[in-house]
Formats: C-alpha cells, sequence, structure tokens
C-alpha cells in the first residue's frame, strides 16, 4: 500500500531526487514524497526543495521517511513547524506546515547531513 494518496499528480520539483506529487482540495495543496527507501543525503535534500515549495504559503508538505530525520529538523527554524506520526508499516510520516508569525528563517540552501 502507497502513503501517497492514488489521486495525487505527479509533479517536476527543482532539486529533487525522488518523485513528488500534489493533491489540490479546497484551494490548498499538500505535496508528498517518499524517501523510506533512500540514503543520506536524499531526505534532507528532497526535504529542502520541497519547503521551497511551500515557503509563505498554507500549503501542506509529507515527508515519508525510514526514520525520524532529526538532522533535518536541526537545521529548521520556528518557522516550520513538523509533525511526526509513526506507520504502521514502520516508516515515519513528517507533515510540515509554515508559520507565518514565525521570527527565524530556515535556510532551505543547507542540503548537507553532517552537522
Amino acid at each position: 500500500m502507497s502513503n501517497i494518496p492514488a489521486d495525487a499528480q505527479k509533479i517536476e520539483v527543482e532539486g529533487a531526487t525522488v518523485d513528488f506529487y500534489k493533491l489540490e482540495k479546497d484551494g490548498q495543496s499538500t505535496y508528498y514524497f517518499d524517501t523510506s527507501k533512500e540514503g543520506p543525503p536524499h531526505p534532507m535534500v528532497n526535504a529542502m526543495s520541497g519547503l521551497a515549495l511551500i515557503k509563505g504559503t498554507n500549503d501542506t508538505l509529507v515527508m515519508i521517511n525510514h526514520k525520524t530525520p532529526g538532522g533535518l529538523f536541526s537545521k529548521l527554524e520556528n518557522d516550520v513547524i513538523h509533525e511526526v506520526e509513526e506507520l504502521d508499516n514502520g516508516l515515519v510520516k513528517v507533515t510540515f506546515h509554515y508559520n507565518s508569525d514565525a521570527v527565524n528563517e530556515s535556510d532551505l540552501t543547507q542540503t548537507s547531513c553532517a552537522g
């Protein structure tokens, strides 16, 4: 069973190394990508590319990964809100939103997993 909705449409995302999908509903977009079978640096690279899509919007980004991406979280400022959900299949689902009241902005060019 896929963790990406069947009615989501495949899209091209600059800088991405995996497929991205977009689902529009009620004037809002949710973007999805799955790096659960990828090792570093793919989760970080794709998360930063996806976050660039939703920056400054009310849209949502959903990442499916093999584990909680702690290295990614340490690079994000308070402009990015993330929620982690453990899935029944052992993977994690991370949902990202932008915080319009944030004081600091994340540097979305930081795609290195080190540090």
